[in-house]
């Protein structure tokens, strides 16, 4: 059985959105995949202004910009399928913006309508994964262990470097995974104050000085001493990590941060023993915090093709399109601390 499909997805880190065309087949009980085509389309500033207020909206200029943000990212994909004259695909799984992420009060919200998308495309569209899990008394996070488990497993983790890490592993048979620490979420931002968009190789962060008491504060947030699974969100740096940044010289601030990342990182890779760890997101990029991760931990460091570091999570909603289609389980309560494992997904 092949299946086409077409995953969307739009990180904290607003750095566009993510598109990946792929095939799917299950062999002898096992998934392989194939990457067909992918795109990453910036968001113009008027977007990522849209979306990075989005948090501060009222309750019905936000249900405007649901409806909106869908109808933009439905006429993106339409653009995507017509300019590489793509046919026989399935579906579109789409992960949608997320503004509000605060499962606790069992309350996740990505911004997108998927009938927006499925109006503008004509296809079938499946959205709102996180929601489910989060009734169901999970942290609705991370939702790609499902695909570290059926289409990476040759590897001993997963570490995503995006707007927040996060890290996927088997343990005890089952497979685990949480939010470490934010990344690009805060580097990003602290970035934009130099004029720049981010942090290019960790060049600001390598011009800088780590403040030890500012780091100390850092490693000493509750977060990072709590059990997982655990999952963070924009919220939480705000009250946390920006505060104790603000009054910083940038630069320093930069490196200060980026030495808190790869301590944090380095600490789950040393405790869990990881031998090798398949790293991919934006962060991946980061030549300097590759080099601090690498400098603390003897796990083996895998840099994959490009493809892949920018595209796995996009190629993961993708496949979880196909599992909620075929109502196989596409989230697992072991990651995201649910009451049970799980078939996610709205579909229109």
């Amino acid at each position: 059985m092949k299946v086409q499909a077409i995953g969307l997805m739009s990180g904290t880190s607003l750095d566009g959105l993510d598109i990946c065309f792929a095939s799917f087949e299950k062999k002898n009980g096992s998934w392989a995949f194939r990457i067909l085509n992918t795109e990453t389309i910036p968001y113009p500033s008027e977007w990522e202004e849209k979306l990075r207020n989005s948090v501060h909206l009222s309750s019905e200029n936000l249900l405007e910009l649901h409806s909106e943000y869908g109808f933009y990212t439905g006429r993106l994909v339409k653009g995507f399928i017509e300019r590489n004259r793509l046919d026989n695909i399935s579906l579109i799984a789409s992960h949608g913006h997320t503004v509000f992420h605060q499962p606790q009060k069992k309350f996740t919200l990505q911004i997108g309508d998927g009938r927006a998308i499925r109006i503008e495309t004509g296809l079938p569209v499946i959205y709102d994964f996180r929601s489910q899990d989060v009734l169901m008394e999970g942290n609705g996070a991370p939702l790609v262990p499902i695909g570290d488990h059926l289409l990476f497993s040759e590897y001993g983790a997963c570490l995503n470097l995006g707007g927040f890490s996060n890290i996927s592993m088997q343990k005890n048979g089952r497979r685990i995974a949480f939010d470490i620490a934010p990344v690009n979420i805060v580097l990003n931002r602290l970035a934009q104050k130099s004029g720049k968009s981010f942090d290019e190789n960790g060049d600001l962060a390598r011009q800088g000085t780590i403040d030890p008491e500012i780091l100390n504060k850092l490693n000493s947030l509750d977060f990072y001493h709590l059990p997982y699974p655990k999952s963070l969100g924009i919220e939480w740096c705000i009250q946390n990590i920006f505060p104790l940044l603000e009054n910083t010289e940038t630069m320093d601030a930069i490196s200060t941060f980026t030495e808190h990342a790869a301590q944090q990182i380095a600490v789950v890779l040393n405790e869990n023993a990881i031998t090798n760890i398949l790293v991919t997101g934006g962060g991946a990029y980061n030549t300097f915090l590759i080099e601090k991760i690498k400098s603390k931990t003897k796990s083996e460091i895998i840099i994959p093709e490009k493809e892949i570091i920018e595209y796995k999570e996009a190629l993961i909603f993708a496949f979880m399109g196909v599992l909620r289609m075929n109502n196989e389980i596409n989230i697992l309560s072991s990651a995201t601390g649910s009451t049970a494992d799980h078939c996610s997904g709205i579909i229109v």
